[in-house]
């Protein structure tokens, strides 16, 4: 990302040296040349914010990165990478020097990225802007809540801070004032976030395309403001964070008035400092004016022992450890309890149980609509799950995510379980990703199917960071109706099941609603999408064995000897499925039925599993109101699907104008069935519209 912009922004300072910043310094800049790639600038930067919050504030113990009670760091602009890489390196985490050597190579601990489970001390992947920020205002907000629901008089076992590094480009992105304004509201007071105001991003100069006062606009936001002050004077910095901490009602946003690349003669202030390697000869230059004379990737001695955390992280998670007995000892089911849900384990007996509830569903045969029985799933599940930490972003009476004794949560109070979002779906995806990233929680939120996109890339960093998120999708297809294509997802879910290690659920009724949310909540390496309807669907009949089937992603619901075709449908489909079956048995056409509720999940099973149930020497058509693109990867000839936009009407109109009736689909599959000729003669799925 290098930058052709020779604007210039140095900041003002006291023109002190810091060793300890200058380590970093050299660090970092070394590793950005060896890789001949990364961001030097950054990390050269905010070394002398590093130097104070590291060394005079952090509460961690790197050998034990678990341990519950350390302060979180997030380094929100993730493009600094190297400054975190050091600082692991340098306090003694498990982060040797031939890593740091290693900085952007296949299979080393020091991506480009920071990368959370990869590199011991990394609290979370960031690197799309704004969103470390907003996992951080989740991640403070579970230490809240976890404190309102452990903690006990005299015994203060969940006590921890929140921190953040942040940059312009993290201020500039929308999310990140989602996330500024629920801080606030929530009355954060143990989250600190210091930003680097260095006045510089790729283009040049941000003055030109970000004007806005920042304090003013925290400070709006009911944030606790500090400085700005001079980002390169250690003991400034440790005052203003000293001033911070005791703010116990307030959020603070610290802004630290930096130089990026400082300490670089001809790069300092400047974009080329941001997103290349110095070069040789300005490396030599800064050494110089440094006075740093270590061969790269050494360290003095001194220096060496000054960062050295071990024996100080020890001694801080060996007083909690006392705390922490002596909790144990007045407490103990609370202490088991709260090591069950950090650990991350569900109760015990807990499958065994949702699994009879299922079988008690599936006798009671209701038509709900999909949204309605994932309210009734919720309502099972919170009282067994302590866990489950619900939301919507505006749309809790449309979503249906509360329930029955559920309590808001809100500042200034203890407890609730339901978190009222506000219209930010980008946000609230971020922060539940936080909550979980912290632990203690499964979070869940909804919003309407459509909005899934302003959370698209929040979905994205769960996936990725294998993260147990659940989001609710609510008015999953044009027959919501009224709303018109604004909102009638058509693509969405299509666009949901590209995302890797993303589980994808479109229930047909209510026992394979609550299966999705069992699934859901028993997958505790990856986030799921829970794709609901508005309209009420009918209740299928299954065996004990379908029923069980259904954990599978994909199963037969319905067959006949002898089978001419297979229909796979998802969602409300499967009732029109169902109906076309019954047609096409009067025309003497004999079709298997098959519901397939997670392609995700039907993905993950065996090859002669899969092969069974779909029958693959046999025409096979799909049936789904959204897009058509991925059904080939099944072998579908044909689909009935939707490949353009909705239309403003009600439901039931619109999904018989859109083809969407028994007749219509049983006229489809019959064709199918008899021009097939066989397995060579499969094509590419055809649509209907």
């Amino acid at each position: 990302m290098a930058s052709n912009s020779t604007d210039a922004v140095i900041r003002p300072d006291n023109g002190k040296s810091n060793v300890l910043a200058n380590a970093l310094r050299a660090l970092a800049m070394d590793a950005v040349q060896q890789a001949n790639s990364g961001h030097p600038g950054a990390p050269m930067g905010m070394a002398e914010m590093a130097v104070a919050l590291w060394t005079r504030h952090l509460k961690h113990n790197p050998a034990n990165p678990q341990w519950w009670d350390r302060d979180r760091f997030v380094l929100s602009n993730g493009h600094a990478s190297m400054l975190l890489y050091s600082l692991l390196n340098l306090t003694g985490y498990a982060l040797p020097m031939d890593e740091l050597k290693r900085f952007r190579q296949r299979g080393s601990l020091t991506p480009g990225h920071p990368e959370v489970d990869h590199t011991p001390g990394v609290e979370t992947t960031t690197g799309p802007l704004g969103q470390g920020l907003t996992n951080a205002v989740g991640m403070a907000l579970a230490e809240k809540l976890m404190g309102d629901e452990f903690n006990r008089p005299g015994h203060t076992v969940v006590d921890h801070r929140t921190w953040v590094f942040l940059g312009d480009g993290c201020l500039m992105e929308g999310v990140s004032q989602e996330a500024i304004s629920l801080a606030g509201v929530w009355r954060l007071g143990k989250l600190t976030a210091l930003y680097d105001d260095n006045g510089i991003s790729i283009d040049g100069a941000v003055t030109s395309w970000f004007a806005d006062n920042t304090a003013q606009r925290f400070a709006a936001s009911g944030w606790n403001v500090v400085g700005p002050v001079d980002g390169h004077d250690v003991d400034a910095i440790d005052a203003a964070i000293t001033q911070a901490k005791a703010s116990t009602d307030q959020p603070t946003l610290v802004i630290c008035r930096t130089t990026i690349g400082k300490g670089s003669p001809a790069r300092a202030g400047t974009a080329k400092a941001h997103g290349e390697p110095l070069g040789k000869d300005e490396i030599a230059a800064t050494r110089a004016a440094l006075g740093w004379s270590a061969a790269p990737f050494e360290l003095p001695a001194d220096v060496a022992a000054a960062w050295n955390a071990k024996g100080k992280g020890a001694d801080m998670e060996g007083a909690w450890r006392s705390e922490w007995a002596a909790y144990r000892k007045l407490h103990a089911a609370d202490a088991v309890e709260l090591e069950r849900r950090m650990g991350g384990q569900l109760p015990a007996g807990f499958e065994t149980a949702l699994l009879t509830t299922l079988a008690e569903v599936q006798q009671k045969a209701e038509t709900v609509a999909s949204r309605k029985a994932s309210q009734k799933a919720i309502a099972i599940l919170a009282p067994q799950l302590p866990e489950l930490l619900g939301g919507s972003a505006d749309l809790t009476g449309s979503n249906l995510t509360d329930w029955p004794g559920c309590g808001a949560v809100r500042g200034g109070e203890k407890g609730g379980r339901h978190i009222n979002y506000g219209v930010r779906e980008f946000g609230m995806a971020a922060i539940m990703n936080g909550i979980a990233l912290h632990g203690g929680f499964i979070p869940f939120g909804g919003t309407f199917m459509t909005f899934s996109d302003y959370s698209r890339n929040a979905i994205r960093m769960a996936a990725l960071m294998k993260r147990r998120v659940i989001h609710v999708f609510t008015h999953d297809s044009i027959g919501l109706g009224e709303d018109g294509p604004t909102h009638q997802p058509v693509e969405h879910a299509a666009s949901l099941r590209l995302i890797p290690d993303l589980d994808v659920w479109r229930p047909c009724d209510e026992a394979e609603t609550l299966t999705a949310w069992g699934s859901a909540v028993m997958n505790a390496h990856g986030p799921s999408a829970l794709l609901l309807s508005r309209q009420n669907l009918p209740a299928q009949a299954r065996s004990p064995e379908q029923t069980a089937a259904i954990w599978r992603g994909g199963y037969v619901l319905s067959d006949r000897p002898q089978a001419k075709a297979v229909i796979i449908a998802t969602g409300s489909e499967v009732g029109l499925a169902m109906q076309a079956q019954a047609l096409l048995d009067a025309q003497g056409v004999a079709v298997r039925v098959v519901s397939m509720p997670s392609t995700s999940v039907f993905d993950r099973q065996d090859a002669t599993y899969r092969q069974g149930v779909l029958l693959s020497g046999l025409p096979c058509v799909a049936v789904e109101a959204g897009s058509t693109k991925l059904w080939g990867a099944y072998g579908c000839t044909a689909v009935l699907g939707i490949d353009r936009f909705g239309e403003s009407a009600p439901g039931p109109e619109l999904m018989k104008a859109f083809g969407f009736t028994p007749e219509n689909l049983a006229q489809i599959v019959a064709t199918e069935a008899k021009g097939f000729a066989g397995e060579g003669e499969r094509q590419f799925p055809r649509s209907s519209n």
